[in-house]
């Protein structure tokens, strides 16, 4: 949308769209289009093409996060996204951001797997990682707004830098984004970290990563809409330290099941963490916890429910 092609280039994109994939939804009677995230801008278009009410999924929050550019053609945005029939908004964060316009209501993802954890000494042998020492990861795309730079520094600050603690990055950069992992990489050398901040690239197991996590850490600098990467974690009994940002205090109990820090600061992210680290009972508690109640509150049956209900309503409407 910045560049000087952009907007005409996605409005010829949504009018195709509209005419081929609204003319095929037309013509197999389509009740509903749904619209799995607000990054897909045609699926408005191809709802009215079609004559079927429209389900907008919101996975997203634009206000504030977007620089000022985006914050300039957020409520642009916005008055395009409340034209659907109902907006699925995945935190009370993302559905806040709305102001009350449009259909707008909250429906939390449901886990759709929870990947557990590999026994702690066999994690460790896979990851080649020491026995004992304090281990945090990142869970998810290699990006600038994810917080795995604030983690490098955070294993810098004296707290973790005293006792060796170690740092794992589970996940790759976005495609035609590399810089961000090189950028990480540097940030590496020039902390002197060394082995201590390790970049494991995309990790199809997660239960290795867990099981040789003592904690999970969301140090998210812009909000974090409601991250998986977060509700896998806590759903597999892994402690989650993280920044109270977007949805993710929808997630996590502060004191009950993991912790929140105030901001993505470096060194309240290192103290945090040392607590945890010191008393490893209180870390095993924060974990149990987490795995009894993010299961009970996030199931995958309640989202189905909820989707269904709001089929059922709106093909009453059509």
């Amino acid at each position: 949308m910045a560049s000087g092609r952009g907007v005409p280039s996605l409005t010829m994109k949504v009018a195709r769209d509209r005419a081929v994939v609204g003319a095929l939804a037309r013509e197999r009677g389509t009740a509903i289009v749904h619209t799995n995230s607000s990054i897909i801008v045609s699926g408005q278009a191809v709802a009215e093409r079609a004559g079927a009410c429209h389900l907008q999924h919101v996975r997203e929050i634009y206000d504030g996060s977007a620089g000022r550019i985006g914050t300039a053609l957020w409520p642009l945005f916005r008055k395009h996204l409340v034209r659907a029939d109902a907006l699925a908004c995945v935190s009370r964060a993302a559905a806040a951001q709305f102001d009350g316009r449009g259909r707008s209501f909250v429906l939390h993802d449901g886990l759709t797997r929870t990947p557990g954890k590999t026994p702690r000494r066999a994690a460790r042998r896979t990851l080649g990682l020491h026995p004992d020492r304090f281990v945090v990861a990142v869970v998810g795309r290699v990006s600038d707004w994810k917080g795995q730079h604030v983690l490098a520094r955070a294993l810098a600050e004296p707290p973790l830098a005293e006792i060796g603690a170690v740092g794992l990055v589970a996940g790759s950069a976005a495609p035609l984004q590399p810089r961000h992992e090189s950028d990480l990489i540097a940030l590496r050398d020039e902390l002197g970290l060394g082995s201590r901040f390790r970049l494991l690239g995309f990790q199809e197991d997660l239960a290795t990563v867990f099981g040789a996590a003592d904690a999970v850490a969301a140090p998210s600098t812009y909000p974090d809409a409601f991250p998986n990467a977060v509700l896998e974690a806590a759903a597999s009994g892994v402690p989650v330290v993280a920044v109270e940002v977007g949805g993710i205090s929808e997630i996590v109990r502060h004191g009950g099941t993991g912790k929140l820090v105030p901001s993505p600061d470096p060194t309240t992210l290192a103290t945090t963490l040392r607590e945890l680290a010191d008393d490893p009972q209180q870390a095993r508690r924060l974990g149990a916890s987490a795995a009894a109640d993010v299961p009970a509150r996030f199931g995958l049956r309640r989202t189905i429910d909820a989707v269904e209900e709001q089929y059922q309503r709106l093909s009453g409407r059509r």
